[in-house]
């Protein structure tokens, strides 16, 4: 499973959506994906959703957010 840690670019203040989007087009066609991040992003679920993926976030021992994304059967 690819990862992207996308919490330095939160903590800096900066907004990660590009890269986020950028990391998910270059996924092989049904490949599995986890994005690190400073919280819960309830949006990305939506946008995910709408690309074919359905998501499971779970929040980590230091207050991460490990979410986990997976095509859709």
């Amino acid at each position: 499973m690819k990862e992207l840690d996308v919490r330095p670019i939160l903590e800096a203040g900066g907004e990660p959506f590009n890269d986020i989007m950028e990391f998910v087009d270059a996924l092989e066609p049904g490949e599995s994906f986890r994005i690190w991040a400073t919280f819960k992003p309830e949006p990305l679920f939506a946008i995910m959703a709408s690309k074919g993926y359905r998501g499971e976030a779970q929040e980590t021992e230091d207050g991460s957010w490990a979410v986990d994304f997976a095509p859709e059967d």
